[in-house]
């Protein structure tokens, strides 16, 4: 008798996985294959070095948007690079977008000494310049990756970043220093992203006042969301009290959302601390004391409908997905502003 003869029972194929939980509340469309190519290396000659990405998006389908990706600093070998973010940028990818991730001059996989490169080793103002790089790039990108060449929409943009990443994408956003005797004044804000997901992200700088003693030192000390006009939503663990960048705890986190001028929401993970369920990569030692299945889903789902509704405006995914939350108190909860409401003084 063979071995299928012997099953009573068939399970469904893979799905979701199992653990997480009240998270398979919130609505989802359905997954579909992805494709994902590494390195794609763009040229970049006046750059210390070229840009590596790997790019990952849906397998068939035309007019797909596009996500930006900023990795964090972190202290693990890998993540900090186009080999991490598994979690979110593939998950992203099998439910509809293209997700392009840089590795920045700050990945601990370059190492790059302080020594030898003056904005090392967190190289903040380089990483928004990469981001640029990619926008005025994207036919060479497809170019470089067949599967996808006339298959992506440059018109819908997104950047998402996380933790130094999300300075990155605050950057681009609008955000800048609050000094206007000091370089961080500059303006760097990119019109061609329309939306963005600031994932605990560093907060307003207060000339370093409630600093972590490893981001005191850097730009950080000078960074303001007075001036970030497009719209985001700001993503917190409401356990986020990580030292590295702060002594003001979870609420540091949450800047973004309260003193930027453009409209946004504020979804604050139950239980999250700076890994928010584990965004940076699978069964890390990164994420060692945050990992959880159902607080990741929770991640994935929300920003997927965050990104869905302020790319396609007529698309009530975001509505949906915060109605469903609130039925889920355990999980987390959103709040959200108009344009100004919050404006820091």
């Amino acid at each position: 008798m063979s071995n299928a003869q012997n099953i009573s029972k068939r399970l469904p194929n893979l799905g979701d996985h199992a653990l997480i939980g009240e998270s398979a509340k919130l609505p989802i469309n359905d997954a579909t294959p992805v494709i994902s190519m590494s390195p794609v290396v763009l040229p970049a000659p006046d750059r210390i070095m070229d840009l590596h990405m790997r790019v990952s998006a849906p397998a068939t389908g035309k007019n797909i948007p596009i996500i930006l990706l900023s990795h964090g600093q972190g202290s693990s070998n890998n993540l900090s690079s186009l080999n991490g973010y598994a979690p979110i940028a593939h998950f992203w990818a099998s439910h509809g977008f293209a997700v392009i991730q840089p590795t920045h001059l700050s990945s601990r996989a370059l190492s790059l000494s302080p020594d030898e490169y003056p904005e090392a080793p967190w190289f903040l103002r380089t990483r928004v310049i990469d981001m640029k790089l990619i926008l005025d790039e994207l036919d060479q990108i497809e170019a470089l990756f067949p599967q996808i060449q006339g298959r992506l929409d440059h018109s819908r943009i997104a950047v998402v970043g996380h933790s130094a990443g999300g300075h990155t994408a605050s950057r681009l956003m609008g955000a800048r220093g609050n000094d206007p005797t000091h370089e961080t004044y500059e303006d760097l804000f990119e019109p061609r992203i329309k939306a963005g997901i600031l994932l605990a992200s560093p907060g307003d700088g207060r000339g370093g006042d409630g600093l972590g003693p490893a981001a005191a030192n850097t730009d950080l000390k000078y960074h303001s969301h007075a001036e970030m006009k497009t719209p985001t939503l700001v993503v917190i663990g409401d356990s986020d009290g990580f030292p590295f960048l702060t002594t003001r705890g979870a609420e540091y986190h949450a800047d973004g959302y309260y003193f930027s001028k453009g409209p946004g929401s504020l979804l604050t993970v139950k239980g999250g601390k700076h890994g928010l369920g584990g965004v940076s990569g699978y069964d890390t030692s990164e994420a060692a004391d945050d990992e959880s299945p159902e607080r990741l889903a929770m991640v994935q789902r929300m920003t997927w409908a965050y990104l869905r509704s302020a790319l396609y405006p007529d698309d009530s995914a975001w509505s949906a997905a915060s109605a469903a939350l609130d039925g889920l108190p355990g999980l987390g909860y959103v709040e959200d502003k108009l344009p100004g409401q919050y404006q820091s003084s």
